[in-house]
């Protein structure tokens, strides 16, 4: 059933680079279409699944067995919640309008291409497949900024292809150098988390854990690592922009998790508190510069690096074996977790609005805006949702999220979560000035004639802001499922 969610996608991809040109027009509908398999397949896995016992729906079958590995995927606690929002992020990005330059067929097949890949990522449960959906993930994304970005889109695109590479080419030595204390050699996500076969102590096991750290770092962004994001946030279509911070970012927080902490458990205890000191840098960094900036586009795309910065810190205090309980590491990496999807819904709208207001305006430059919310209530109203939502306003998915994260590393890192709060007070002082600028204050008069969102953008939208507030009223369902993760991290 995993492997249909993977393989479906990538199938039709193919299939709709070969439509004629002459039915193009067919080929978004067709990849809507297809986008739902991956919904259908998380909705079913997540009605079988069974809290507490582990990966489940395991699929495995041998690749290359000379070297140890294995084409294999699973899900459990942690790779469940993040398949199902790639998989609704990837459906709405799909369905919301865009102007595909009249390319729909390479359009539609690279979104189609790059859905299959970011599943593959948090399905994969062996080493190589795993780094192969990882380095495939920058291609899909490279061809969506550079060719149907704006501005400067190839100059971002190549940076944030390079960035990523010299990242991935870290990450690949990292694996390598778990690979080489595997005994028998196997590439086995399942069997080197059991074992942890890599010695704790040791220049060895420091040098795997900096090369692991910094190609996660560089995906997540983490500073210093982040100066790719918002060039190719900016210069990337509304669409694109959504799949990078809403899902390529967590392949960085996912991977930190899955193989930095869990396979290298003890070494991660070593790093644990310069890991939350740089996340701290990170929330309190990301949300100042965010202050700063005049662009709509580059101030959500700096709250992405503050927001990163929150769930890296949940993770860190998570793997802080020894200090704290049991409870405060497991409340902190359930927040983590519940902060990756909350990010990934919240400013995923945030992005789309932006491809909206872009569409009409022609700029994001927040001072050639202001009134719009008696003209287009629609947008002011699902705009303000993901705002107050992305400030941890109580109700809303951002709040449940933050709200365990700094309850957990209180107990760990009491310092740090004190510090870390600083950019909450931050954070909701620059969306609240965000609104003023675009929604408050007087309509000038040559948006007197400004289109409030249509079918097809509200069709994108409102799944998003729906379950924003179901996240924020009713967690339990998705706590459970974290949880019986988290709990498992927590004990060590």
């Amino acid at each position: 059933m995993l492997t249909t969610a993977i393989f479906v996608p990538l199938i039709v991809a193919a299939v709709t680079l070969a439509i004629p040109a002459k039915h193009a027009h067919l080929a978004r509908p067709l990849a809507i279409v297809t986008s739902f398999v991956p919904l259908v397949v998380v909705g079913i896995t997540w009605a079988r699944f069974e809290i507490g016992d582990g990966l489940q729906l395991v699929e495995s079958a041998k690749w290359i067995p000379s070297l140890g590995i294995s084409y294999s995927v699973g899900v459990d606690g942690l790779s469940l919640p993040l398949v199902g929002l790639t998989a609704l992020l990837f459906t709405v990005s799909m369905v919301f309008p865009f102007d595909d330059l009249g390319k729909s067929r390479p359009y539609y097949a690279t979104f189609l291409f790059l859905e299959a890949i970011s599943l593959g990522v948090f399905l994969a449960l062996d080493l190589i497949l795993f780094f192969v959906f990882w380095d495939l993930s920058l291609v899909g994304m490279y061809f969506l900024i550079g060719v149907w970005g704006h501005g400067d889109s190839q100059r971002s695109a190549l940076k944030f292809f390079l960035y990523t590479l010299l990242g991935s080419l870290a990450l690949l030595l990292g694996i390598l150098g778990i690979y080489l204390y595997t005994e028998p050699r196997t590439f086995d996500m399942v069997e080197i988390i059991r074992t942890t076969p890599v010695p704790a102590g040791g220049v060895a096991a420091t040098l795997i854990f900096l090369a692991l750290g910094i190609g996660f770092a560089v995906k997540t962004p983490l500073v210093p690592f982040h100066t790719w994001l918002p060039p190719a946030h900016v210069d990337a279509p509304a669409p694109a922009s959504t799949i990078l911070a809403g899902v390529l970012l967590k392949m960085g927080t996912y991977g930190f998790i899955r193989i930095s902490l869990q396979m290298l458990p003890e070494t991660f205890q070593r790093f644990a508190l310069p890991l939350g000191i740089v996340a701290v840098v990170s929330i309190l960094y990301g949300a100042l510069v965010a202050m700063a900036q005049t662009n709509l586009k580059r101030v959500i795309a700096y709250t992405s690096v503050n927001h990163m910065g929150y769930v890296i810190l949940g993770i860190a205090a998570a793997g802080a074996i020894g200090s704290g309980s049991d409870a405060s590491r497991s409340i902190a990496m359930t927040g983590a977790v519940v902060e990756m999807v909350a990010h990934g819904l919240i400013t995923g709208a945030l992005f789309l609005v932006s491809g909206s207001i872009l569409a009409r305006g022609g700029t994001y430059e927040l001072d050639q805006y202001g009134g719009l919310a008696g003209r287009a209530p629609r947008l002011a109203g699902i705009t303000m949702l993901a705002a107050f939502a992305s400030l941890g306003l109580p109700g809303l998915a951002g709040f449940v999220a933050e709200f365990q994260i700094f309850a957990g590393t209180l107990g760990v890192y009491p310092w740090l979560a004190g510090i870390g709060l600083l950019g909450i007070v931050i954070t909701a002082a620059l969306f609240l000035r965000m609104i003023q600028q675009v929604f408050l204050g007087d309509l000038p008069v040559r948006w007197d004639d400004w289109r409030d969102l249509g079918r097809a953008e509200l069709f994108a939208l409102v799944p998003l802001a729906v379950l924003v507030i179901v996240i924020g009223v009713v967690p339990s369902w998705l706590i459970r499922v974290i949880d019986s993760f988290s709990q498992v991290v927590a004990r060590g």
